[in-house]
């Protein structure tokens, strides 16, 4: 009798694990109408004037300078402001936030409990969805599923914040840049498949299995080294067979793969092995980057985690300032490059770099603007175009009927200010709205 009261415990337990991945964040009830000065139409890149957008049931039901009005909607009227979707950050780690003192930072990872640790995260999820982002793609956590938990709790309504696509644990090599750090192995167990840590073709297929089992949306894979880690940032740390094994792995689960990669080999193995963006990207060639061109791989830039590096550089210990400088130095040229070429860019920040940066995601638009990206460029890489990086396009990224009610509102012409995206007025989450005017 004990093993049929397992076999069923265990089924259960399952069954509930499974319907909390596929929970989705409840729309509100009712109809909206928004109305402000300027609408910023993400799919054409252009300003419409006297924008207003109906909203039902969570839902966008037209869209225009003159829509309907049912006599039971509720009007708020913006004035001088500009509409536009949502915005998506493509690469953050909602988990955690960096302390300014890098020490501080690896002592507080290392003692806070979990429950602890999901409280900052929860409180995290609720300043980046009041500054305008309803949807994120969180590229890998600190253990102990808290990325999971809190995605799990947003979507059951527990507690604010954006739509979180998440990876679990991003998938490093021993000793590569997302493994753990070197602790001593007789005080804390080395990391294995289930957290991440994998060597060989085979293995390295056994990680992503894990973190799809265990909850993922995406595969997040470290294939070079990285800048805060001790680690040379420009290596390749997988071999060519072990990136081709988990990328055709993730893809044959349908999940989509989002590859760390500063070096150009690195990231040229995984775009060859057709990986679906490459992150930071600050040493790829001119010849790397036509590549993904042509192959339609995205570039998330994450300008906001180079530009703080490089501002901190000072307080790292020596082997990580010094890479940070460099790596600062090429990722702005790197990025002109991609901008001339025409590589697909989504927005991403890679926020738990800089110290109170969640909430400030949108600092990610003046970043890529002051390297030379139209305003309009900047808004479709952090809308639209994050929106088919994710594979969400189809819902959100654009005011279009029939999508959800992602909206946010930012004062004045945002077409010439882009820094207003830095202060939303209204922020409106599947109809229900989650920030507005006072």
């Amino acid at each position: 009798m004990s093993g049929l009261r397992n076999v069923a415990l265990w089924s259960a337990c399952w069954l509930l694990g499974s319907v909390a991945f596929a929970g989705e964040i409840a729309p509100a009830p009712g109809t909206v109408v928004l109305r402000a000065a300027h609408l910023f139409d993400a799919v054409s890149g252009e300003s419409r004037a006297n924008g207003a957008i109906e909203v039902r049931d969570g839902k966008i039901v037209a869209v225009g300078s003159d829509v309907h009005i049912d006599s039971d909607a509720r009007i708020i009227d913006l004035g001088n402001a500009t509409l536009l979707p949502g915005f998506i950050d493509a690469h953050v780690h909602i988990a955690y936030e960096f302390d300014s003192d890098y020490y501080r930072h690896a002592w507080d990872l290392l003692t806070r409990f979990p429950a602890e640790q999901a409280l900052y995260a929860s409180v995290f999820a609720r300043r980046t969805l009041e500054a305008g982002f309803t949807t994120i793609r969180n590229v890998g956590a600190t253990g102990e599923y808290i990325d999971v938990s809190v995605r799990n709790a947003i979507n059951a309504g527990v507690i604010p914040g954006p739509r979180i696509l998440t990876a679990v644990h991003a998938i490093s090599a021993t000793g590569g840049s997302c493994d753990q750090w070197p602790f001593p192995p007789h005080h804390i167990a080395p990391h294995g498949p289930i957290d991440g840590t994998c060597n060989g073709a085979d293995q390295c297929r056994e990680a992503v299995r894990d973190q799809i089992k265990w909850g993922a949306d995406v595969i997040k894979i470290c294939v070079s080294g990285g800048v805060l880690s001790a680690d040379p940032v420009d290596v390749p740390e997988f071999t060519r067979a072990e990136i081709e094994a988990m990328i055709s792995e993730a893809h044959a689960w349908r999940r989509k793969v989002a590859a760390h990669a500063h070096g150009d080999t690195a990231a040229r193995y995984a775009i060859e092995a057709g990986v679906d963006s490459i992150e930071h990207g600050s040493f790829l060639t001119e010849d790397t980057l036509r590549l993904m061109k042509r192959k339609g791989t995205y570039l998330v830039p994450t300008r906001m985690a180079l530009y703080w590096v490089e501002k901190q550089a000072d307080t790292y210990p020596p082997v990580i300032a010094e890479k940070a400088r460099v790596a600062a130095a090429a990722h702005g040229k790197m990025f002109q490059t991609a901008l001339r070429l025409g590589v697909p860019i989504a927005l991403g920040t890679d926020q738990t770099v800089m110290p109170g940066g969640h909430g400030r995601n949108a600092m990610e638009f003046s970043l890529m603007t002051a390297l030379g990206m139209s305003n309009p460029a900047a808004l479709l890489a952090g809308t639209r175009e994050a929106a088919k990086l994710l594979g969400v396009d189809a819902e959100v990224g654009t005011l279009e009927p029939g999508k959800w009610a992602d909206i946010v509102a930012v004062p004045g012409d945002v077409l010439t200010d882009i820094r207003a995206t830095e202060h939303p007025l209204l922020v409106m989450q599947r109809g229900r709205v989650v920030l507005q005017p006072r």
